[in-house]
This record gives structure tokens, C-alpha cells and sequence, in this order.
């Protein structure tokens, strides 16, 4: 049976199947996404952080174990009490400072650096948090600057609380 062009015309329309097909992908795409786990659940990437988008301001990020850093290969763990690697990616915790470890100016200071880092560490192996950009994106060193939150309650607080940081005030402040 052959089929005459005007009727080939009428059932596949004059651009042809191939461009409705291409009309509909995006939409259905975004429909079956949705679906699936919701549009706000879709697992995104920002310099590597996996996570859930929070809007602009931050990230969602699910529960991983935080060794403490050691060698040079640095993908996910605690460096001190207000820095830590995250998928590659060095953050430094904005509101707060903690002792140094690696120039203490005292004993002391080395002492509660030691703690802090090791809270820091339980804190974030503790379960899901959420990253908050705070002001700046970056500090002077390449690292980026966040506030690290569970449950809408800074884990900075929870060190500052405990004696193990002092709250940023734009300068560090004396250990010893």
C-alpha cells in the first residue's frame, strides 16, 4: 500500500519525528527527574562537593567518616580545629578560630589545637551538615569559607561553647 506525501505529512508533521522527539526530551526529562526524587533532591556538584543544593547559599552534605589528615593525598579529612577537606576541596569553617597546631606559640595552645582538631573531627563524622558560604567565597589561601550547621546549630558554636575555639573576629586571638 503506498502512502501519498500529503498524507505522511499529516501523521508525522512537516519538521518530521525526529524534531518532535527532540522537542519533548527536555520536558520529560524534567518531568521523570521530578519523579523520581524531586527537583530539589537532585544530587549536584560545586567543585566537587557532593550534596544536596540549599539554595544559593549552601550545600547539603551527607554523612562521610573524617580521618585526620596525614600525607599529602587530602580528599576527605580534618587538617585542624577550623579547617578540614571535603572531596578534594579545603574549607575553612568561617566563624570561628582555633588553635594552632602547626606553629603553636605555646604548649598549651598545641594541647587544645590537638582537641580541637579531634572534636572537629567527631563532629563532622557525626552525620549529615550543611555547608553555608559566608560572605567571602575564598580566604587569602584558596580555601573556601563556609559555616558548617547541623540541625540549624553551628558545629563552630559547639567548639566555642566547649572551650575549643574562640568566635572570628577578623584576627586570631592569643592561646597562651
Amino acid at each position: 500500500m503506498a502512502f501519498s506525501r500529503d498524507t505522511i505529512r499529516q501523521n508525522i508533521g512537516k519538521r518530521g519525528w525526529r524534531h518532535r522527539a527532540r522537542r519533548l526530551f527536555f520536558p520529560v526529562s524534567l518531568a521523570m527527574a521530578a519523579a523520581v526524587g524531586g527537583i530539589g533532591a537532585v544530587v549536584l556538584t560545586e567543585s566537587g562537593w557532593a550534596g544536596r543544593l540549599l539554595g544559593e547559599s549552601g550545600w547539603a552534605v551527607a554523612s562521610q567518616t573524617f580521618p585526620i589528615c596525614a600525607g599529602r593525598n587530602r580528599q576527605t579529612c580534618v587538617v585542624d580545629g577550623d579547617t578540614f577537606w571535603l572531596d578534594g576541596v579545603k574549607i575553612r569553617i568561617a566563624d570561628i578560630n582555633t588553635p594552632e597546631i602547626g606553629q603553636p606559640s605555646c604548649s598549651e595552645e598545641a594541647q587544645l589545637g590537638r582537641l580541637a582538631q579531634h572534636r572537629l573531627r567527631e563532629l563532622l563524622s557525626a552525620g549529615d551538615f550543611d555547608l553555608v558560604r559566608a560572605g567571602r567565597d575564598e580566604d587569602q589561601y584558596g580555601r573556601k569559607l563556609r559555616v558548617v550547621e547541623r540541625n540549624g546549630r553551628s558545629l563552630g558554636d559547639v567548639l566555642v561553647s566547649e572551650g575549643l575555639a574562640h568566635p572570628w573576629r577578623g584576627h586570631r586571638e592569643n592561646w597562651c
